[in-house]
Order: structure tokens, then sequence, then C-alpha cells
């Protein structure tokens, strides 16, 4: 068994087991064998975890074992090249994060598939202050250059209701994802516009499950 500061970090966000599963995309019986040190905590483990708890991953480690006290309750002097602890890293709350979600590309029309869980997460942006669910997503492909370019991480509001003009993130009810620009929608069918090739798509509403508003975006 391998110990770790897992739990440590977790009570001090505030989170449950379930909370902190849900937030990287795993179980809460998964959380409780790495806690444990049942399950070994891999980089990529260390990574997504701290993350979602605002920490570095270095922070999951064991604490090293500082040396005894000198006899007479006095510290020992350190020896050269010791190096004396460092302060502890404060505690960023989960609440200031949003998840990054990610999609790889494949099928017509540059149509992307998202993965399971989110690969990252970051600060929260303006934008998104207070905005409940709210994540990001990279831009993969062309398909809506010079207004989307590949690479370009969007800022996604799933709550606000779209406008003509407006860009959204569009899955449909088989996990297809798009990027696209909200044109119009009628009682039985959603348009979107796309910029390259330019072309105006048409979905029946009834393959769409959700569209959300981008409302913001980072430069890759």
């Amino acid at each position: 068994m391998m110990s770790n500061r897992l739990r440590e970090f977790r009570d001090l966000a505030g989170l449950s087991m379930q909370a902190l599963a849900d937030r990287v995309g795993t179980t809460a019986p998964q959380i409780n064998k790495l806690e444990k040190g049942e399950r070994r905590l891999t980089l990529d483990w260390m990574t997504r975890l701290s993350a979602a708890l605002g920490i570095e991953p270095k922070d999951l480690l064991p604490l090293p074992i500082r040396p005894p006290a000198a006899a007479g309750g006095r510290e020992r002097p350190l020896l050269g090249g010791e190096a004396t602890p460092g302060p502890m890293v404060p505690i960023r709350d989960p609440r200031d994060l949003i998840p990054v979600r990610s999609a790889a590309r494949g099928g017509d029309e540059q149509e992307m598939f998202l993965e399971d869980g989110p690969i990252d997460h970051i600060a929260r942006p303006h934008s998104l202050l207070h905005v409940r669910d709210a994540y990001s997503i990279y831009m993969i492909g062309d398909s809506m250059a010079p207004r989307f370019r590949p690479g370009q991480l969007l800022h996604i509001n799933p709550y606000k209701p779209p406008q003509p003009g407006t860009g959204v993130v569009v899955t449909k009810a088989d996990n297809v994802v798009l990027i696209k620009e909200f044109a119009r929608r009628s009682e039985t069918t959603l348009y979107l516009k796309q910029y390259n090739p330019a072309a105006e798509l048409k979905y029946p509403l009834g393959e769409i499950r959700d569209i959300h508003i981008v409302v913001g975006l980072d430069e890759p």
C-alpha cells in the first residue's frame, strides 16, 4: 500500500468522494481505493486529481519525514545541503475552476465526439463567474475559421439561450458534437452556419440533445 495526501486535500476542499469522482470522471469506490493506497496514484491520476482540487500534483505525495529533534527538545542544526520545509501550498477553492472537455475529430461535416470526463481544469473566466455546470472545450478542425480557429479554448454557458449569430456547441442524440454558429430554429428544424466551407446545416430538432452558448475564448 502507498500512502498519499488525497483524503487530506479532499477534506480541505469540502468534497465528498462522489463529488471528487464526478470532477475527475471516475467513481467513488475508485477514489476510496486511491485514498487507501489500494490503487497506485499514477502521474495521470495525480494530474487529474490535483486539477480538481486546485493544488499541484506533487502535493498529493506524502510529506517528507522531518529529522528528529535534538536532545533537550531543540531541533538539531541543519547540515550543509539540507533544506527547510517549504510553505504549504494554499488550497484553491474548486468552485474557482471549470472543467475542460475533450473532443476527438471524426465523421462527416467535421463532427466531433466528446471523450469521457474532463481532461483538465482551468480558472473560471469572468464570463462564467456564477454559472453552474460551465465548461470549456477545445476547437478541433477549421470548419469555423476564422471565427473559431483550431486549438482555441472556448468557454461555454450551458443555460444561456441562443440568438442568431452566437457561437454554439450542439450535442446530438448520438453524442456527436458540433461547434457552429446558431442561425435560427423552426418548430422542427435547427439551422446552423458553418464558415469553412461556407454552408447552412439543417438538423431535425428530434436529433438535438443540447445547445450551449460560446461566451468567450482563449487563444491557443
